[in-house]
């Protein structure tokens, strides 16, 4: 990205072939395969000019040079899966379910030394960085929304060779860049608030080292998770309206958890940008923005919680998120997150009206106090 430029412009100015007689956007190119001599020859080596119009859109946008995958899932597969035999990994107590679960698989396999550390206890992060060959980190975190001290995790003195890598799906590249804290690599779901509108599968890797890049790459291509033309054509379809997005599901988001904060409904909520949120201090330190995504757990059962997930008209009971609608859902549901308060409801705030939403949700409470 052009020195000056701000991020909201970048996106939608960025990943352009400005040369005459080419196309505005960058079309869909649905091809597997290249007449040679070329240096493209087969699209899971090489790409296409969409997803090389994706990674120079992101990686601008995130300050390094992207890789686009199939899934966020891959993306991370392939970070993870640079750990040999016996290395040691940190992560945290509550990191996502099928981070998670890739962990378990490779510690029951004898091949990963797991280390698992409460996000918020920074000490224990920097003691870590001394011994660990990759940290993992995920802030704000999925679904109990811990932010990491990244300044001091990041900037922490490490063992030869370690990685620091972090999810930054929840937070957004308008609220953090890990990059610019030390981390070696930023990794997102694309298939959350860059694509946008629920509608497509994308993971994405950012890195300044060009080593590691080439590295990353390699793995991609050898793993088979390279990205598609048409879901990279979606993702920069939805990443050009993101800054809009944001702005207004931010805005939301602040407010309903303020809202929900002061309901008799419930509990707890669980919001960076609350001064109550036990990491709020944290978040202050670097976040610029505090992002869309809320959870709170109600007052009640677990029964309570599912049925006003149900009762909802306006917010759509649906996993996932990151869309232009708001999606809410009971986390302890979903297999793997049976370890979360059972009442927690994990809600990603769109950007419709707020006050539908809000009197969607109060609908929901009244219509389950007896439960």
């Amino acid at each position: 990205m052009r020195d000056g430029v701000d991020p909201a412009t970048w996106l939608i100015a960025g990943g352009r072939n400005r040369a005459p007689g080419e196309p505005l956007n960058v079309a869909p190119q649905l091809a597997s395969n290249f007449y040679l001599p070329a240096d493209r020859d087969y699209s899971r080596a090489k790409g296409t000019a969409t997803t090389e119009a994706f990674e120079t859109l992101l990686g601008g946008l995130e300050g390094g040079r992207a890789l686009a995958f199939a899934s966020g899932m891959g993306a991370a597969a392939a970070v993870l899966n640079r750990l040999a035999v016996g290395d040691t990994l940190v992560m945290p107590l509550d990191p996502y379910h099928g981070v998670k679960g890739l962990a378990e698989e490779a510690e029951a396999q004898g091949r990963w030394n797991v280390v698992r550390l409460d996000l918020a206890d920074t000490e224990a992060w920097i003691e870590a960085a001394s011994v660990a060959d990759l940290l993992w980190l995920e802030t704000p975190a999925n679904p109990l929304m811990t932010v990491a001290d990244l300044p001091a995790i990041c900037g922490a003195p490490r063992k030869d060779g370690a990685i620091v890598a972090v999810d930054s799906t929840f937070g957004t590249s308008f609220c953090q860049r890990p990059l610019d804290l030390g981390a070696d690599i930023v990794m997102h779901s694309a298939t959350k608030f860059i694509g946008g509108h629920s509608d497509l599968l994308a993971g994405l890797l950012v890195t300044t080292d060009d080593g590691l890049y080439d590295e990353l790459h390699t793995r991609r291509l050898l793993h088979g998770a390279s990205i598609g033309a048409m879901e990279a054509f979606l993702a920069i379809r939805g990443a050009r309206t993101m800054s809009l997005r944001m702005e207004r599901a931010q805005a939301n988001a602040m407010e309903l958890a303020q809202r929900l904060e002061a309901s008799d409904d419930v509990a707890t909520v669980r919001y960076p940008g609350l001064e109550t949120h036990p990491t709020h201090a944290n978040a202050a330190k670097f976040m610029t923005g505090w992002g869309a995504m809320i959870s709170f757990e109600t007052v009640g059962s677990a029964e309570r919680a599912a049925a006003i997930c149900e009762r909802i008209e306006i917010i759509n009971h649906a996993t996932s998120l990151g869309g232009i609608e708001s999606t809410m859902e009971r986390r302890a549901a979903v297999a793997g997150q049976e370890d979360i308060p059972p009442t927690l409801i994990r809600l990603s705030v769109g950007c419709e009206d707020i006050e539908d939403l809000s009197d969607d949700l109060a609908n929901a409470f009244a219509a389950t106090r007896d439960l």
